[in-house]
């Protein structure tokens, strides 16, 4: 009869402990936010082939403690250098780098060049690019316009057309270029606003492939050098002291002698003393709400700036051609690339133009005289 009795409370006792164990095992389960499946990346629990769920359960749990996992691409309006893409196809294989861009913007361009150089570097290591191009102009929704940039700029990379802002919404973005880096659980643990910032994007990209490498279990060596393309224009931030200038009705606010905010054509005459960081137009302009169009021939532009280079962003149905001086004399040796060795630029694709290329930051007054009619000017940047 004792035996019988120790027997039974033996077995309750292990009983017992097997029903501890998994009510602890299954409290350590990490949760997961009740988010549509459509608008968050799934995080994958189990990436090694064979391996227990719970291997990496702590590593996920911090990472949703401290991260935002990434959004899916939404409502894309077309593809470059992919036929399609989901980024949920991704996440649990590769290292993904999401770069919101649009090829009219000067920063953007800017920023290119080590978009390509990490792509070519650590494609082969699980890195994959994915360029979100949405449009600040109606232009550059066009996909023919966004291939040629792409081919001009050689990117190989996916581009994703974005023309509907589905995708910069998702991510609640409001900057280009923007760059979002997304781990191999699909989180967001990088990302870096306008340009600069490189080594320091570069080594968030080598920790994150280390980390694929450890997940997968390959053999994958990450290199730890710094890149350094051959092919940037670097900026400096303080010697920038004038603002991007628009000329459409949406956002002419720095137009300093005509009626700012009226889709309207105007008559207008640049005065002999003028404001710094103002636009100022000679002429009859038709103003649209992203552009303002000469209708008259012999236009003028004028514009008291404070940088080193000066772009205009542009285009015409027909060539037109602009006269570029600066101060009253031909730029010489300082004439951005776009510039003829007469001192003029042809405007006829839509796109930005690269007018001044300085030798050093200062102050200086731009000068265009618009030779025949149907020039559409966006907006003037400044580096």
């Amino acid at each position: 009869m004792k035996n019988t009795t120790t027997k039974k409370v033996v077995l309750m006792v292990v009983l017992g402990l097997i029903i501890a164990a998994i009510v602890i095992i299954n409290s350590k389960k990490p949760s997961i936010p009740n988010t549509p499946a459509e608008d968050v990346m799934a995080v994958p629990i189990e990436s090694t082939p064979g391996a227990s769920a719970l291997d990496r359960t702590a590593v996920l749990a911090a990472k949703a403690d401290k991260y935002s996992k990434a959004k899916e691409i939404k409502n894309p309006t077309g593809f470059v250098n992919v036929d399609s893409l989901k980024l949920s196809d991704l996440v649990g294989k590769k290292v993904i780098l999401v770069d919101f861009w649009t090829y009219s913007c000067i920063n953007c361009q800017r920023t290119i060049p080590y978009l390509n150089a990490w792509y070519n570097k650590y494609k082969d290591q699980g890195l994959v690019i994915v360029g979100v191009h949405t449009p600040e102009f109606d232009f550059e929704k066009d996909i023919n316009n966004v291939k040629a940039a792409v081919t001009k700029a050689g990117i190989t990379y996916p581009v994703v057309l974005d023309s509907n802002m589905g995708t910069w919404n998702a991510y609640g973005n409001q900057y280009w270029p923007h760059e979002y880096l997304i781990d191999i659980d699909g989180y967001v643990v990088h990302d870096h606003i306008g340009e600069g910032g490189y080594d320091e994007t570069e080594k968030a990209i080598q920790a994150a492939l280390t980390e694929r490498a450890q997940v997968l279990g390959t053999n994958a060596v990450i290199p730890s050098s710094i890149t350094a393309p051959t092919n940037t224009v670097s900026l400096n931030e303080a010697g920038v002291r004038s603002p991007e200038t628009y000329f459409g009705a949406e956002r002419n606010e720095f137009l300093g002698n005509g009626v700012q905010g009226k889709i309207m054509n105007q008559i207008l005459t640049i005065p002999s003393n003028k404001k710094d960081d103002t636009l100022y137009l000679g002429g009859t302009w038709n103003f649209q709400y992203e552009y303002a169009e000469n209708t008259t021939t012999n236009a003028q532009i004028q514009y008291n700036y404070s940088a080193k280079h000066v772009y205009l962003v542009a285009s015409a149905k027909h060539p037109v051609i602009l006269k570029i001086t600066r101060d009253g004399k031909p730029l010489g040796v300082e004439a951005g690339k776009d510039v003829n060795a007469d001192g003029t630029v042809t405007i006829s694709e839509n796109r930005l133009y690269d007018l001044v290329s300085g030798s050093d930051y200062g102050a200086h007054t731009l000068q265009i005289e618009v030779e025949g009619v149907g020039l559409d000017a966006y907006t003037f940047t400044f580096g």
